[in-house]
């Protein structure tokens, strides 16, 4: 009998409907600018700062012995009486002397250093991707954060370029030292003067780094992508001495107030950025406020060529990943 109902109510004519799939809710993890996560941005710009600051330090070494003044044993005027007074004081083991606190220092302050400025880049340049101006304010956003994080270290490390002749056995002991004679404040005592320093600096690095890699892109658009490390490399140059020459003064500043009372340098009652200019006028003229200029220009064109060249390599390497053309390569 169910059988026969059946077979009444069927209609052939009835045409099937299909069954929707499965449902099952994705959340997707969207990358952000230039299609990074921001831990990628933070990788890339750690190893970048590692190797930059580390493969040049003999010549961060030379600039901060010829910035340093006053009693100091090590008094040297040029490039060559510093690497002559270096030699005979410490050997050649003395320009790498601090290279410690530079590694410990410079991987986290480069990490929060790009990953600060991609983010604000994206926020200030949104719909003007050449925009200069915008470079340079989130240049200046990523050396604010950035040097909260490298100052202690930095002044660890300049304390110990002084040589054999200061106090100090090594990092560690630096540190300790210094926490027991000068207190905590000790390691922020140049902070103001560094972010005042590197506002300028890195505002002008970013932009003229932006323009030039723009400007040398547009140049052979065809080939740009076989030269895209050289491109960067020569960008990354010509904005590092830029902004190296620019803002050699207040670097003799933060280097005076970082080394004072080490290896008989003056100590500064007056530690305002003012206090310390007037009294390197004073003693070596206005010609002392651009002590180690050389050096400084020799270490960032070379550094910032390495730095950007590393780090663009660094994004490229994770977007290849993201995409997964990396995956696909090796299978």
């Amino acid at each position: 009998m169910a059988t026969t109902e059946a077979a009444k109510f069927k209609n052939t004519d009835l045409l099937a409907v299909a069954q929707p799939p499965d449902y099952h809710r994705q959340v997707a993890v969207l990358p952000s600018h230039d299609g990074l996560h921001f831990w990628q941005f933070m990788v890339a710009g750690s190893i970048a700062g590692m190797v930059e600051h580390m493969s040049m330090f003999p010549i961060d070494t030379i600039k901060t012995r010829m910035q340093v003044l006053g009693s100091c044993p090590i008094k040297s005027v040029g490039i060559r009486q510093a690497f002559g007074s270096i030699i005979k004081s410490d050997g050649a083991a003395g320009f790498y002397r601090g290279i410690g606190a530079m590694g410990l220092g410079a991987g986290p302050a480069h990490a929060v250093y790009f990953s600060v400025y991609e983010l604000c880049k994206e926020t200030f340049s949104r719909n003007h991707p050449n925009n200069p101006m915008g470079h340079a304010a989130a240049g200046v956003f990523a050396t604010v954060a950035s040097d909260a994080v490298f100052t202690p270290m930095d002044m660890v490390k300049q304390r110990l370029q002084l040589g054999s002749g200061s106090p100090y056995k090594g990092v560690f002991d630096c540190v300790k030292m210094v926490l027991k004679e000068e207190g905590f404040r000790a390691f922020y005592a140049s902070y103001k003067t560094t972010v005042l320093m590197n506002a300028p600096f890195t505002a002008v690095h970013f932009a003229t780094y932006e323009a030039a890699k723009s400007g040398l892109l547009g140049i052979s658009p065809d080939i740009a992508s076989d030269e895209r490390l050289v491109i960067h490399a020569t960008a990354g140059a010509a904005a590092g001495a830029a902004a190296a020459a620019l803002t050699t003064p207040l670097d003799v500043v933060k280097t005076q107030l970082q080394c004072q009372g080490v290896c008989g340098c003056d100590r500064y009652v007056n530690e305002s950025i003012g206090g310390v200019l007037g009294t390197i006028v004073r003693k070596d003229g206005y010609i002392g406020l651009f002590r180690g200029w050389m050096p400084r220009m020799l270490f960032h064109a070379p550094a910032a060529a390495i730095c950007w060249s590393i780090y663009e390599s660094g994004k490229s390497f994770f977007l290849d990943l993201n995409n997964g053309n990396i995956d696909n390569r090796l299978m």
